[in-house]
């Protein structure tokens, strides 16, 4: 599968650009808000792809990062969003914006996004927050470090990010020591995962 291509930029259109590699040139469709990264037409640039297969039809979508990429993969998780919406999405909302929104269930800002109503709105949220892909795979190394990797690995393999993960088993540790409870226990950590998954999940 493609994990990116690197060529010549030809043309750039509204939610499009064009690459020549080895004398091939593709049709790459990508966010609006994308393609000032890849630099003017005559320049060499490199596109983060993602290939739609379908029975009628084959679509290669392009992303200035693989950040953006794991987002727009994210969105066609919701219900009722497809390739095409979530590129109108991220040709409308940059990827810090939109993450903001979903983190922080901003309604206001999504629906600022073409197509994007109400219902759906709380969708995304819904499905996405806390849950972002591009969340994990780049959190801050330092949450990784914590002591209680293993809870924190178990939360995420349950779905849940990863930093605000980290973040919760390490408040939720002090507070158990500051009540008393002696973190070497074999109890306490037991005690620790349970806290941990209601505080995650409520």
């Amino acid at each position: 599968m493609f994990n990116s291509l690197s060529g010549t930029i030809t043309a750039k259109l509204p939610q499009s650009i064009y690459i020549e590699a080895n004398g091939i040139e593709w049709d790459i469709a990508c966010p609006t808000l994308s393609l000032d990264s890849f630099g003017t037409v005559g320049s060499t640039a490199r596109v983060f792809t993602w290939l739609s297969h379908r029975e009628d039809q084959m679509r290669l979508f392009g992303f200035s990062s693989v950040k953006e990429r794991d987002l727009f993969l994210d969105l066609m998780k919701v219900e009722g969003i497809g390739p095409k919406q979530a590129l109108r999405i991220l040709s409308a909302i940059t990827v810090a914006d939109l993450e903001a929104a979903l983190d922080s269930g901003d309604l206001g800002r999504l629906q600022a996004a073409p197509g994007i109503g109400t219902k759906t709105a709380q969708k995304m949220i819904l499905a996405l927050k806390g849950k972002l892909t591009s969340s994990d795979a780049f959190a801050p190394k330092a949450t990784a470090k914590t002591e209680w990797s293993e809870i924190v690995d178990a939360l995420v393999n349950m779905g849940f990010d990863r930093r605000v993960s980290a973040e919760r088993v390490d408040a939720i540790a002090a507070e158990l020591a500051s009540s008393g409870h002696v973190r070497t226990a074999p109890s306490f950590e037991k005690e620790l995962f349970h806290r941990a998954i209601v505080a995650m999940s409520s």
